[in-house]
């Protein structure tokens, strides 16, 4: 009998669509005011525009990777290949699933919390903090590491919003993806509502009230671009979907470098229209008003209510609320079937690899990502993105940019359909800007600290596994391992 394969049936119509339901989220609709906090007005507009450049040359490395080794898994299988399946490569793909089980319910809480925000807009009282509390943690060696927790009566919204996530995923994914074409509809219907509002009561001039020394060259300004670049980077993430797909993908070696570019143009034109539309009709200073009193983030249904009025207002979060909703249930859903194939692998915990007896999919996995979820919604917006970025940057995206040079120096001899114009020059480039987003900023250390807290977590984790089954660094080390040439 012929061995069961996945089928090679996206093409680049199918890639391009697949990439920008990942990219267009909830972010764009909850971060404007972060992003105009951190830069201190609309000259934000240059942090989305650097970190659309940032995205292709990021793209570029993913293109590379993805026509060179169309397989699925994506950066699993990449830091694999290419640090060595039985070296370095098996750790860091370990460290790369690892990871995940924190920043994707990171990713997920900020959805979540963005649901609180817009309910916030229908019932005020959710806005209501019902405990608060800083925590503050200094070491002479390294740096002051604290956070502030903040429990509100939208806070068990984000929480219930989390849970009702798991119970839709918790079932076959055949009928989870029925689900998720239909959240897709209300994610167009608020970006269509969002442009066309912004056109056609577009205010030039309040769009484009720069600060005095909006473009001087100091230390604040770099400091805030840094910032801005980042909340741009979280918003821009999800370009290379189509790259954790890569055995489904026809003709991968044109589709998939294709799909990439040509999703961040389209998500790039649409975030930057959609902005500016927003800051032609929403005063900038009230935008970094909600930031900083970190209230009031549906800007949306300011933006609706300014026009149309308060039920306008009231629709636009409901819709608003939907996007985040489908956000919080693509990525639970996505993500977790990552440890689930490593843990096939034999490179993740083998509870993972467990699936749910009546749905065959991997409830584990799933639950442990929900569950984690549901108790990071009581942590501010902006520190989860902060830390989401932070550690996706150092444990995966530097690895890869640093790893398609070595890849190309280690296995010249391997077909590239695609290599990446310039070379290295992107890979520098996003090398580069992935550290400057990582180092400009105010209090960067923190989120640096917790990255490398959970680098070390893991790596202990890993190691211990190691021993236990014989494996590199303590066991077999294959003579055709490419990091041993």
């Amino acid at each position: 009998m012929k061995p069961q394969s996945l089928i090679r049936g996206i093409g680049l119509r199918e890639g391009i669509s697949l990439n920008v339901i990942e990219m267009i989220g909830v972010g764009p609709f909850i971060t404007i005011p972060l992003i105009i906090h951190a830069s201190g007005g609309p000259q934000a507009m240059l942090g989305w525009i650097l970190g659309a450049l940032l995205a292709i040359c990021d793209g570029m490395v993913w293109a590379e990777l993805g026509a060179a080794l169309p397989r699925a898994g994506g950066s699993y299988e990449y830091l694999k290949e290419i640090y060595g399946p039985r070296t370095l490569g098996r750790v860091f793909s370990f460290l790369y699933v690892w990871q995940l089980m924190m920043s994707a319910p990171l990713s997920a809480a900020s959805g979540s919390v963005g649901i609180a925000q817009y309910a916030g807009f229908i019932f005020p009282s959710l806005q209501t903090i019902v405990a608060s509390h800083k925590f503050q943690w200094t070491s002479a060696a390294l740096a002051s590491l604290g956070g502030e927790v903040a429990i509100t009566h939208g806070t068990f919204v984000a929480m219930g919003a989390s849970a009702l996530a798991i119970l839709l995923g918790y079932r076959r994914v055949d009928i989870a993806g029925r689900i998720s074409n239909w959240l897709l509809v209300g994610v167009m219907g608020a970006i269509a509502w969002v442009i066309w509002t912004g056109v056609t009561h577009f205010n030039a001039a309040q769009a484009f009230d720069f600060p005095a020394e909006s473009f001087h060259l100091h230390r604040a300004f770099f400091l805030g671009l840094g910032s801005a670049m980042l909340i741009a980077t979280y918003d821009y993430w999800g370009y290379y979907n189509i790259c954790y797909l890569g055995a489904e993908v026809r003709e991968p070696g044109k589709t998939i470098p294709r799909a990439i570019l040509f999703s961040i143009l389209i998500v790039a034109a649409v975030y930057i229209v959609m902005n500016i539309s927003i800051l032609g009709v929403v005063p900038w200073r009230e935008l970094d008003h909600a930031a900083a009193t970190e209230s009031r983030f549906y800007v949306v249904s300011t933006m609706m209510q300014k026009v149309y009025g308060t039920r306008a207002g009231q629709i636009a979060a409901v819709l608003i609320i939907w996007t985040a909703f489908a956000s919080i249930f693509s990525v639970l859903l996505g993500v977790s079937r990552i440890p689930y194939a490593a843990a096939l692998d034999g490179n993740f915990f083998p509870f993972f690899g467990k699936l749910n007896p009546r749905g065959n999919f991997p409830s584990t996995a799933l639950l442990c990502l929900g569950a984690l979820t549901c108790v990071l919604c009581v942590f501010r917006l902006s520190d989860l993105v902060a830390a989401l970025v932070v550690i996706r940057i150092m444990m995966q995206f530097i690895l890869q940019a640093v790893g398609v040079m070595i890849f190309r120096a280690r296995q010249p001899e391997h077909e590239r359909p695609f290599r990446m114009w310039f070379y290295p020059l992107p890979a520098l480039l996003a090398l580069g800007g992935f550290v400057y987003i990582l180092i400009s900023r105010k209090d960067f250390e923190r989120e640096v600290i917790l990255a490398m807290l959970l680098i070390v977590i893991g790596t202990a984790a890993y190691l211990i596994r190691a021993r236990a089954r014989d494996e590199w660094p303590f066991g077999f080390r294959s003579s055709d391992d490419p990091m041993t040439r």
